[in-house]
């Protein structure tokens, strides 16, 4: 049973910076999609970036947030950690941001396909970004 868990978010000022953190647990392979999502108030979810476990950890973001956040991933002792850089932050990045993961995707549709249909099976509670 794959659980995950965000965390990182916070109050920032516009032009900030913040780094979240999804800690992933019970995930049986070493190779697995994710991707990290939000969704601001009285609008649908987003996919803002994907990263594919294992290749290389590759990596795949949305034209709204590139050149601006990049996901890296840390697996140290059986845990992996997926984060969420984000830079030069503004009203629009505010939103409740959710990591997901899915041990059936194929790593060649862990990218648009995945940010856009949003159908992973596993996913944390959220965690809150605003930016004011």
């Amino acid at each position: 049973h794959v659980q995950l868990v965000e965390s990182g978010g916070g109050s920032v000022q516009p032009g900030g910076s913040l780094i979240l953190a999804c800690e992933v647990s019970g995930a049986p392979y070493d190779s697995y999609c994710m991707g990290w999502f939000r969704q601001r108030p009285g609008e649908e979810r987003e996919g803002v970036a994907s990263a594919y476990i294992g290749d290389a950890h590759r990596t795949y973001y949305a034209d709204s947030v590139k050149r601006r956040y990049s996901v890296s991933v840390s697996q140290t002792n059986a845990k992996t950690t997926l984060y969420l850089q984000m830079k030069w932050l503004g009203g629009q990045d505010t939103a409740t941001y959710y990591c997901a993961a899915d041990l059936n995707i194929d790593r060649t549709l862990c990218a648009d396909t995945v940010l856009i249909r949003g159908v992973l099976d596993n996913w944390g509670q959220g965690t809150q970004v605003t930016v004011s």
